[in-house]
């Protein structure tokens, strides 16, 4: 394992942590989360692949563009850098907003052998990604530095996670680093929320895969099914008995879906 970065095109220091052996995977967190999101699954998937586990900017190893600036093309940006520095032909895993922003990475440059996307969140009609006023309240709570209250408020509310289901992933070891990203809840959900798809994806000629949660939340349903539609070669697996975390849920079988489609 080294830990190594690139210097994304506006000048940002992006952070990965490189991992195991085989073909290059990229692999992108989501919202409230850094690299160490993968814990559960990064080393199953090490024995297939090696691993770019990327910290969006922002978060852990990677820094972040000018207060005030921050924009998901500059995301793509950063994904499109650490591709390029990888070795041979490289594939890409996005989870939730880390999804987003490869979707972006996917229609402005061809960096990705082969496209994994677990849930995109974006709105379609009649569904949004946050209720009305959820986003204010974690800035409010994130501006009073309650950061536990912005994280759960986040899951409650834009997952509807119950609060059993909400202990266990306060149990885990990423807790304290989606603690640590609080600040970077808001400016990504607005973009989320707010976030259409490029016309330019029913382009892509790479294999593209979405994976859905079985019952996951009917916006990330829909979300998912609009994106899987948008590109016209694309093909969709559901997981059973899972929502938005299967990788915590069902590690095996998680590793086992992104191993399968790299090997089909």
């Amino acid at each position: 394992m080294t830990v190594d970065s690139v210097v994304s095109k506006d000048g940002t220091a992006i952070g990965f942590e490189r991992r195991g052996r085989g073909p290059a995977l990229v692999v992108v967190h989501g919202l409230s989360a850094d690299h160490t999101r993968w814990a559960s699954v990064a080393g199953l998937l090490a024995e297939r692949f090696t691993l770019y586990l990327v910290d969006r900017r922002g978060r852990g190893l990677s820094g972040d563009g000018p207060r005030g600036e921050y924009a998901i093309e500059r995301e793509a940006e950063d994904l499109i850098a650490v591709a390029q520095a990888a070795d041979g032909p490289v594939a890409v895993l996005g989870h939730s907003y880390g999804a987003l922003v490869t979707l972006e990475a996917a229609a402005t440059a061809p960096v990705f052998n082969r496209v994994l996307l677990y849930e995109p969140p974006f709105p379609t009609p009649g569904l949004s990604v946050f209720p009305p006023g959820v986003l204010d309240r974690i800035e409010a709570e994130v501006a009073r530095d309650d950061r536990e209250a912005a994280l759960t408020t986040f899951f409650r509310e834009a997952l509807g996670l119950d609060e059993d289901a909400i202990a266990q992933l306060r149990a885990l070891p990423v807790w304290q680093a989606r603690l640590a990203s609080a600040h970077t809840y808001v400016r990504e959900g607005r973009v989320a929320s707010g976030y259409s798809l490029s016309p330019r994806l029913a382009e892509l000629s790479v294999p593209v895969r979405f994976l859905l949660g079985a019952e996951s939340p009917p916006y990330l349903r829909a979300a998912t099914a609009a994106a899987h539609a948008a590109i016209p070669h694309s093909d969709l697996v559901e997981i059973a008995g899972q929502a938005h975390t299967a990788m915590d849920g069902v590690p095996a079988t998680f590793a086992e879906m992104v191993i399968d489609f790299h090997a089909a």
